[in-house]
């Protein structure tokens, strides 16, 4: 049998002092979601195909890595916690008429196509408040996403805020197929003005109604830009839209994180769920969004409990490719002590490392080989990471 040693496409390892610092990074932001009053949970790896079918609007089949039980029911490996955590509240608080906080952190898997250059396997951090209607709930979201990556070490980042509303607003004037319409998705979705305005030429719609949606991909911007986009808007639910948006950006002002918010009509989302803001952090080092999110009043619904709700998730591995990139240093533990003895040592240097690791010093012990040179054992401890090398005669201890 052919001995394999790589892993398939999309996937890799983690290992030594990244792995390290990407769970000393899932830490900070656990603890951050935590201070908010949000309590853990966990949900399957896998679930029922259902919790993600096209009724639900998650990801397209095509891009699931569906699988048999026993019985012959379709399982999934879960391409987004959001509907797992829906499910899950919709059973355990089917009653609870308040907010339900809860945080979460796990891998999901997406069968990208391989051109696409992105890994099929990522870790996930993020909170969901359920059953909560108000703005005040929206603005907690995005005050805690800042914090989150504030204590990651982020300095330079912007959090991008738009409302699926608008756009849906939009779509019911324009009254296009639904080809066009997952065409013109894509093509606002990339910024592509010049090819939203050539698609929407050759459609029968109101000239207010095409004016709005050729302007989507540039009406992005600062707190200004809610101006254009409420003289662009063709009807009520659009300017409820924007007049959410900016009540959200009064509250924030109240959290003092104003700064990190910028405005963008033009984000839509290949998840159907989402009913209202809809919003994407982005930062220096990483083309990709480091955190995704928005509002879903009735995804719930799909499982039996009816409550608005709002959440995020952080790409953990986007954020910590984007922290590597600034030169940002992650807090880690105290780094190890590599502690020498030969044979004869040995008792000395149990009762030392014993001694060391009670004091809270991670210690690795290491019985010395005939033939190997102290720089030899200084070599392997730069390759794992340690900085202390030691011998028992000389650890200090005696």
């Amino acid at each position: 049998m052919k001995q394999i040693l790589h892993t398939p496409e999309g996937v890799r390892d983690i290992y030594n002092e990244e792995c390290q610092k990407k769970l000393c990074l899932q830490e900070l932001l656990h603890d951050t979601l935590r201070r908010y009053g949000y309590r853990n949970i966990q949900t399957p790896t896998f679930e029922f195909f259902d919790v993600f079918s096209k009724e639900v609007g998650t990801v397209p089949s095509r891009e699931l890595y569906k699988f048999f039980d026993r019985e012959g029911n379709t399982l999934v490996l879960r391409p987004d916690i959001t509907p797992s955590i829906a499910r899950a509240a919709s059973r355990y608080f089917l009653e609870e008429d308040m907010p339900i906080r809860l945080c979460y952190m796990g891998n999901t898997f997406i069968n990208n196509a391989n051109f696409q250059g992105r890994l099929k396997e990522v870790t996930q951090l993020g909170a969901e408040c359920m059953g909560e209607l108000s703005v005040d709930a929206d603005a907690e979201m995005l005050a805690l996403v800042a914090e989150s990556l504030i204590s990651a070490g982020l300095r330079e980042f912007q959090i991008s805020v738009g409302h699926i509303g608008y756009f849906k607003s939009l779509l019911g004037e324009a009254q296009i197929g639904e080809e066009d319409e997952l065409a013109l998705r894509e093509l606002i979705s990339n910024k592509n003005h010049f090819g939203a305005e050539e698609l929407l030429s050759g459609l029968s719609i109101r000239e207010n109604v095409k004016e709005a949606l050729v302007c989507l991909p540039q009406m992005y911007g600062s707190r200004e830009i809610l101006e254009k986009a409420s003289a662009l808007a063709v009807n009520r639910e659009g300017r409820e839209a924007v007049e959410r948006l900016a009540k959200l950006y009064e509250i924030l002002k109240l959290y003092g994180l104003e700064k990190y918010i910028s405005f963008d009509l033009g984000i839509v989302s290949k998840y159907k769920y989402y009913t209202g803001i809809l919003f994407r952090a982005y930062t220096y080092g990483t083309g990709e969004p480091v955190v995704k999110g928005g509002r879903y009043d009735t995804l719930l619904g799909h499982f039996g409990k009816n409550a608005p709700s709002v959440g995020f998730a952080i790409v953990v591995d986007q954020l910590l490719m984007a922290l590597n990139r600034q030169n940002i240093k992650i807090p880690t533990p105290m780094p190890a002590l590599l502690l020498l003895y030969r044979e004869e040592e040995r008792a000395k240097a149990v009762a030392q490392a014993k001694t060391l690791r009670e004091a809270g010093t991670p210690v690795e012990l290491l019985r010395m080989e005939e033939g190997k040179t102290m720089e030899a054992y200084r070599s392997y401890a730069r390759r794992m990471g340690v900085d202390d090398v030691r011998c028992v005669a000389d650890a200090g201890l005696e």
